[in-house]
């Protein structure tokens, strides 16, 4: 049986490192060797949480093969720089970056793998692939994306809504986005609604509709736990693990 492939988390104390955490502790493929949180917290589920102020030093320390992050744009930023400097491979599941966001991710993979999605979900994956035939059997139907998450989540829309707006785009062209409605509003062509919402504890929803005047078809997703993501985004850390410096996709995973 193969060691298991080395593990550093970071946002140990958040919503998605906890479950990272939790998830870790279940399989047998991944070993949780770093937990690294901003603000003081002694453990998460038995592990261990260093200060993430140190990560570069911890990297040293504790030789993991990959980092697991799901922080926001700006940790996430610092964090990958710091992989690499150290040569540790990268599976980033923030969202919100902007260009030079971006830029700082193409600049890191230039030494180390890394692997960046929006949605670790291999329901979405799906859902991505169904949009595109979607979109691309009925050319003239209006097209409308709704996304709900927890009330904490910062970025709107949801990195997953601008994915499948991507998706979209891809099949129609480029088609002007409009950010919710309010006042005299009548549609326009070529436009594609964007809608997002926020409130209690929702893991994340996102909905596809395509209408016209006579059919509706609505394609929905709908997480039950942020297990699903934690189990996909270790699932990619352990395909990474050992590849050449790079930019990698979530759909190499899934097709692997």
């Amino acid at each position: 049986m193969a060691a298991p492939v080395r593990v550093a988390i970071t946002g140990a104390a958040g919503r998605m490192g906890r479950e990272l955490i939790d998830v870790a502790d279940s399989r047998d493929d991944v070993e949780v060797v770093l937990a690294v949180n901003r603000s003081p917290i002694e453990a998460v589920s038995g592990v261990p949480v260093r200060d993430a102020d140190d990560l570069p030093e911890l990297l040293a320390e504790t030789d993991p093969d990959v980092m697991v992050d799901f922080t926001g744009p700006e940790s996430s930023v610092e964090y990958v720089a710091a992989c690499a400097e150290a040569g540790v491979g990268v599976v980033v599941g923030t969202t919100g970056f902007d260009e030079d966001g971006h830029a700082a991710l193409d600049e890191a993979a230039e030494s180390v793998p890394l692997l960046h999605a929006t949605n670790f979900s291999r329901g979405v994956a799906a859902l991505r692939r169904a949009v595109r035939e979607a979109v691309a059997a009925l050319p003239n139907y209006d097209v409308e994306v709704t996304e709900t998450h927890h009330n904490g989540k910062r970025d709107a829309p949801s990195g997953t809504a601008n994915t499948l707006l991507t998706e979209i785009d891809d099949v129609r062209g480029e088609s002007e986005r409009v950010y919710g409605r309010e006042g005299d509003q009548p549609r326009m062509g070529g436009e594609i609604g964007v809608h997002a919402r926020r409130a209690g504890g929702v893991t994340g929803e996102h909905e596809v509709l395509l209408a016209d005047d006579h059919q509706l078809l609505s394609l929905t997703h709908r997480a039950g736990s942020r297990g699903v993501f934690a189990a996909g985004a270790l699932d990619a850390a352990v395909w990474l693990a050992d590849r050449d410096a790079g930019r990698y996709d979530f759909d190499e995973v899934l097709d692997a």
